[in-house]
């Protein structure tokens, strides 16, 4: 059972060297849910002289007005033999033998977090006791409940410190300590005043009656240590501690707990009560409380552990990462979010995430609807095609067939076919672009919800814009590169007409065909007509050749190289920067970075107290 109390040492320690000693927060905090005793009572209730008998040493600050300003963790723990000795987390390897050497320290610590100011602080200073003649307790004591400021404290002392008390002491798993004095009204004890608030039924609360010594001749505490005056679950506690006049001549607390002993067994009035008091009685009764609420709640712990490690752990996980220090380190993290981000547009271009179907309708609805719109009358009007066979045939007339006519009238139609050629380049580049002219690319769309869907890009903004600025440009250069290549391909069509289809053409006149007429009817609109029909059907043969050629120059040239090299010239660039510029770019908000920090420590915590709570052994 000793291990118990032992572990909720160990786990507070952690706790407050973690940042986590239950102050309001956003971030789930571990000493809220550790069974702990707190100390509570007004200015000269005695609640240091109760403190320094149950561990029979003088050790706490003395004075006049506020002197305990932060809380002080006090845990006791009992060693079989040996010198006893005490330990301030803050001082982790240094022993302190002699006890006014302790108080000294308490009092500096106490300044160096509050200034030499009569401000108080709610961060604990942690205090080990090892000796053979203490019991395994942890109290906590806080500073003492008071009614005015005095000189040299703000107006919001009296507040601050019932605020601060309260925190501790409204929290289920905390034991009120509730130290009240015998020689004044029970009615206006400031710790009974503030326990009834939080704890209404007097469940986890225990009563000390300090000063019954200093009680008028004539009047005894029997009936409030008995429980009729005011009636808490536990038994109400007697003490009897040392006098100031005691404090000066230095009496210890051997002799003192002798005193006390023979107080209560020698007063009529308590000798009945008299093995139930005491401070060594009350250190013991603690103690064992101690462990049964620490037993009780151990269960509760480690679900309470386990839960919140999980939580920590898929927080940081989406915080993502911290940021390296080092040149090496930062390229290769910049380097690691770039082939997240390239993972995610290749997904959506190969259909694992939405949007690369709108690839495919380009070219199966929009490239055909705009090459089936074209209109071939302008080029293949009678008055066009009279024009250019005339003009075709200079000072002499075609003999045969008029065929530089013929490959004029073919060029000048298949020029038109650039059009929906382009299109389809800038359709795969814009979005919707046969209906709209300022609209985003398909591929532009894919980067930008691929960039949105990359939570580390998403993390540093600086990056982010990088990231999306080098991709639309290798974007623009495919584009440009995609928008070549198809005009290219009605190029070649132009500039090598297919020969077999013009011999196949019908020469009889049964069947429609071009025979030979005299040079002074080769002019007529029937021949006109016929020549105008041949070049059409031609036309349509190249438009369907064209359908399917232009899709593959476009994916070969655009999507392709988009999936297989969308960021190579941003990597080139990359290798090129110093550390510091590298930096620029991981430039997250000092708000994520920070709660990262704060997050891995209390990580940290959990983790330690998940440890700590698997190694203690305890019976069922």
């Amino acid at each position: 059972m000793e291990n118990l109390i032992a572990l909720v040492n160990r786990l507070q320690r952690a706790c407050t060297a973690l940042g986590d000693h239950g102050e309001d927060s956003a971030l789930p905090t571990l000493w809220d849910a550790l069974p702990s005793i707190a100390v509570v009572g007004g200015q000269s209730s005695g609640k240091s002289s109760v403190l320094e008998s149950i561990v029979g040493k003088d050790f706490l600050p003395r004075g006049s007005g506020i002197v305990t300003r932060r809380p002080l963790v006090l845990q006791l723990q009992r060693i079989d033999e040996g010198r006893e000795y005490a330990e301030f987390a803050h001082l982790p390897r240094k022993r302190f033998t002699d006890f006014a050497a302790v108080r000294k320290e308490i009092a500096d610590e106490t300044d160096r977090e509050t200034g030499r100011s009569k401000q108080i602080s709610s961060v604990p200073i942690y205090l080990s006791i090892y000796s053979p003649s203490v019991v395994n307790l942890t109290l906590i004591d806080l500073p003492g409940l008071t009614k005015v400021a005095v000189e040299g404290q703000p107006d919001s002392i009296v507040h601050d410190i019932e605020n601060m008390v309260r925190s501790y002491i409204e929290k289920p798993n905390c034991i009120i300590l509730a130290i009240s004095p015998a020689n004044q009204d029970l009615a206006t004890s400031d710790a009974i005043k503030i326990s009834r608030e939080v704890d209404p039924r007097g469940e986890r609360t225990f009563g000390v009656l300090t000063k019954i010594d200093l009680m008028d001749k004539g009047t005894d505490a029997v009936d409030i240590l008995e429980g009729k005056s005011y009636k808490l679950q536990f038994p109400w506690i007697g003490v009897v501690n040392r006098s100031q006049a005691d404090i000066n001549k230095s009496v210890d607390m051997i002799a003192a707990r002798r005193r006390e002993r023979e107080y209560f067994s020698s007063t009529p009035e308590y000798r009945h009560l008299a093995n139930k008091m005491g401070s060594e009685h009350l250190g013991k009764v603690l103690s064992k409380h101690l462990e049964t609420v620490i037993k009780s709640r151990i269960p509760g712990l480690q679900s309470l552990i386990n839960k919140t490690i999980i939580d920590l752990e898929s927080e940081l996980s989406r915080l993502g990462k911290p940021i390296a220090t080092d040149a090496g380190g930062r390229l290769y993290m910049i380097m690691e979010i770039c082939r997240a981000f390239d993972q995610i547009f290749k997904e959506h271009l190969d259909g694992t995430r939405s949007g690369g179907d709108k690839v495919y309708n380009v070219f199966d609805n929009q490239l055909p609807a705009a090459l089936k719109r074209l209109q071939f009358d302008k080029q293949l009007s009678m008055e066009n095609v009279r024009k250019l066979i005339t003009e075709a045939d200079g000072y002499q007339p075609h003999l045969i067939a008029p065929e530089q006519g013929y490959r004029r009238l073919i060029e000048s139609t298949l020029i038109t076919i650039k059009g929906p050629a382009e299109a389809a380049v800038d359709a795969v580049h814009i979005l919707n672009s046969v209906y709209a002219r300022t609209v985003h690319s398909i591929l532009k769309d894919l980067v930008h919800k691929a960039i949105s869907e990359t939570p580390e890009l998403r993390q540093y903004p600086s990056l982010r814009v990088e990231v999306a600025s080098a991709a639309v440009e290798s974007l623009d250069r495919m584009r440009d590169e995609s928008r070549k290549a198809s005009l290219q391909l009605v190029d070649m069509e132009c500039s090598y007409l297919t020969v077999d289809f013009f011999r196949r053409l019908p020469q009889d006149v049964e069947k429609g065909g071009n025979p030979t007429h005299s040079i002074f009817d080769r002019y007529n609109d029937s021949y006109l007509r016929r020549i105008g029909s041949n070049v059409l059907s031609y036309i349509h043969m190249v438009v369907g050749t064209l359908r399917h050629s232009i899709p593959k120059s476009v994916v070969y040239c655009q999507v392709r190289e988009a999936k297989r090299a969308l960021l190579d010239h941003f990597f080139v660039e990359l290798g090129k920067k110093e550390a510091k510029q590298l930096g620029t770019l991981l430039d997250e908000d000092p708000t994520i970075m920070q709660r990262r920090i704060s997050l891995a420590k209390r990580l940290e915590l959990y983790r330690a107290a998940q440890a700590e709570i698997d190694t203690v052994a305890w019976s069922k």
